[in-house]
């Protein structure tokens, strides 16, 4: 079996760190049969990784590129808008652990889907929000998903999610510096992102496996509230 990395839907090869440098786990490894991947962008991708990486059941986490033109694209080649790419994370979960349904509350939940080419202060195609799934059920889920969203911003008076959901795009890894940057010392803490503060209950095919602890860990209502989290993992018990 190829590394996840080297399949169909991965581009350039990963960067220098071959481990997390919070989960301490391979960032290449190839998929174990109760493991999944899929892509989320959600703005400025160090703090959308975070939040991903903190999620119980998540095995890894990494920052690149996807939904573009160009293969193996830079940062800056990234950042002047003319390869098509956003910023995204590749995320890799145990299944038994955590379920895709999961994710995709995080994901709705952390940042404003009805912002286009925007979130927040940051502006361009590269800070568009995007689902990039790998699987049909994972494309069911995912549209299911924003219907139900949907409906939720809109009784808050939000307009329509701009949300880009595909299939199979191909991931090309960020440079080395941009992994699990604000785990990192010296890293310059910001995050894009901005919350509705609207939440994602049920949905058709929902399977939710975290408890509300989990949730309550997240609290939208404070600003910036991945950066003044802890860097660690959510536990459980």
């Amino acid at each position: 079996m190829l590394p996840s990395w080297l399949s169909p839907r991965s581009g350039a090869e990963p960067p220098a760190a071959s481990v997390h440098a919070v989960l301490g786990t391979p960032l290449k490894a190839p998929l174990m049969a109760d493991q999944d991947e899929a892509i989320f962008a959600c703005g400025c991708f160090w703090g959308a990784e975070k939040g991903f990486w903190r999620l119980p059941g998540v095995v890894s986490t990494a920052v690149g590129y996807a939904g573009g033109q160009v293969d193996q694209p830079t940062y800056n080649q990234v950042c002047s808008g003319r390869t098509g790419h956003t910023e995204v994370v590749r995320v890799v979960w145990s299944r038994p652990a955590v379920d895709f349904s999961d994710l995709l509350k995080l994901f709705w939940e952390c940042h404003d889907p009805t912002q286009g080419n925007r979130q927040g202060n940051d502006t361009g195609t590269q800070y568009r929000s995007a689902i990039y799934t790998t699987t049909p059920d994972q494309m069911r889920l995912a549209l299911a998903s924003r219907d139900a969203y949907q409906q939720a911003l809109e009784q808050r008076g939000f307009g329509a999610i701009t949300t880009e959901i595909l299939a199979d795009q191909s991931f090309y890894f960020a440079e080395d510096y941009h992994q699990q940057y604000l785990a990192k010392p010296g890293s310059r803490p910001y995050c894009s992102a901005m919350p509705t503060q609207t939440i994602l209950g049920d949905f058709e095919g929902a399977s939710y496996k975290l408890p509300d602890k989990v949730w309550k860990t997240y609290d939208w209502s404070i600003q910036h509230c991945v950066l003044r989290s802890d860097n660690t993992p959510i536990q459980l018990n």
